[in-house]
């Protein structure tokens, strides 16, 4: 088994991501002064699910990535989905702040939960078919 150091580097790129992602949530309860929940605040609710839907989704898409690097998968594969999940995950908060239905809603938020479903899927797919 590789250790797999390119999933470790873009694992602490993710981790430093959602320290912000988590900061901008902790400065919205401030602002709106709301020590739980989202208080109403449909701004500070788009802030929750946003840090909310990259916790669910990057930890499970990084480990598989990370699987398929340590069990010898192409470097040009691994990083390919590394960056395409950097991408998804930068996209998605710029869509969940976009006007309902607008092409930047479609772009950003919906490219970028698709652009994860298709990392998690592609590494799975690889990993169930020892591709790579």
């Amino acid at each position: 088994m590789i250790y797999p150091a390119l999933t470790a580097f873009y694992a602490a790129a993710f981790a430093l991501l959602y320290v912000g992602l988590s900061s901008w949530v902790v400065a919205g309860r401030l602002s709106a002064d709301v020590l739980h929940g989202d208080g109403g605040n449909p701004d500070l609710e788009k802030r929750i699910r946003t840090q909310g839907n990259f916790g669910e989704y990057v930890p499970l898409a990084l480990i598989l990535v990370a699987l398929l690097e340590a069990g010898g998968g192409s470097p040009t594969l691994v990083r390919s989905l590394l960056i395409a999940l950097l991408v998804a995950r930068v996209l998605h908060p710029f869509g969940m702040f976009a006007p309902k239905n607008s092409p930047r809603q479609f772009a950003c938020r919906g490219g970028g939960i698709l652009a994860t479903f298709a990392v998690i899927a592609v590494a799975a797919v690889a990993l169930l078919f020892r591709v790579g």
